[in-house]
């Protein structure tokens, strides 16, 4: 189950599937698409479907709760979020610190939008109760609730951030789509998309999870030969119609740094996100979090 399977920051458990690589290795994947990864990490605990496609940092915060799950893979060294505030709000809104009382777009409540908004709102002096959040996953739900009115700004990504940059009716406050970018918002590296499963799943079915860890470290490689006109021509049709295919194309090249070229967790990530829940979330905030059970790298370092 994948947060938002259209998003690019989850192309490639999508990508897989149209490039042939799950029956390369003899699987039968079938793609659940839920708007917000809490939801699908919900759904996990429950014993609905058996992995997650969504943020790392679930893992961290799932342990806080005594819950032990792992990432088997990384696909993205940053979250590829972007902050965009109605033009509206320009003379009111100039960065987090403006925040207090005002309405802000995540995904859903609990989900990573979530965690950063808060974040980032404590960050800059504001108490991350004094903000109103408010679930409006991605897409068009997302592009109503800007243009209504509903929220001040939101937490999105591509092909979201073009479709509605295109409308002329937001502006960008803050950008997580570079490394640099995302450093200056939360102080390092910040692992985000990834594979992740119970432990339990992980301890009983290695030969799975290892089939899976291959196709998508196939699918990871061929994301670095490839431009956007070759994803787009890939992709089903539906995932850009929103933005437009060349709009899709472009914001796929200018973000292309966000996916992760091996599929190894950055040794200098994890901590980064430990202190970004650390600092507000009450279920990681003073808990004992051992780092090394939230991930691991022995399938990619055995990817094939």
């Amino acid at each position: 189950m994948v947060g938002g399977l259209n998003k690019q920051i989850y192309l490639p458990f999508m990508l897989a599937q149209r490039l042939g690589y799950y029956q390369q290795q003899g699987l039968n994947v079938t793609l659940q698409d839920e708007g917000a990864g809490v939801d699908a990490t919900t759904n996990m605990v429950a014993g609905k479907v058996d992995g997650v496609g969504g943020f790392y940092d679930h893992t961290i915060a799932m342990q806080g709760l005594g819950q032990q799950m792992e990432s088997v893979v990384s696909m993205l060294t940053t979250p590829g979020e972007v902050e965009l505030c109605r033009n509206e709000v320009k003379d009111k809104i100039k960065s987090p610190a403006d925040w207090a009382g005002k309405n802000l777009g995540i995904t859903d409540i609990g989900s990573s939008t979530d965690f950063l908004t808060q974040y980032l709102a404590q960050k800059n002096g504001v108490d991350p109760a004094g903000i109103h959040r408010i679930g409006v996953q991605s897409g068009s739900t997302l592009i109503g609730a800007m243009q209504h009115g509903n929220v001040d700004c939101a937490m999105t990504t591509e092909p979201t951030v073009s479709t509605l940059m295109a409308t002329g009716t937001a502006y960008i406050l803050l950008d997580m789509r570079t490394a640099d970018g995302t450093a200056k918002q939360l102080g390092g590296e910040y692992p985000a998309t990834s594979l992740y499963m119970t432990t339990d799943y992980v301890s009983k079915h290695p030969d799975t999870v290892q089939k899976l860890v291959n196709a998508y470290v196939e699918t990871l490689k061929w994301i670095q030969t490839h431009t956007g006109a070759d994803v787009a021509a890939t992709m089903p049709a539906d995932y850009y119609a929103g933005s437009g295919k060349d709009a899709y194309i472009k914001a796929f090249d200018n973000e292309k740094g966000i996916y992760n070229p091996t599929g190894i967790m950055p040794p200098t990530g994890p901590p980064t996100n430990l202190k970004v829940l650390q600092a507000f979330n009450p279920d990681v905030k003073g808990k004992n979090i051992d780092l090394g059970k939230t991930y691991t790298n022995q399938f990619v370092q055995a990817a094939k």
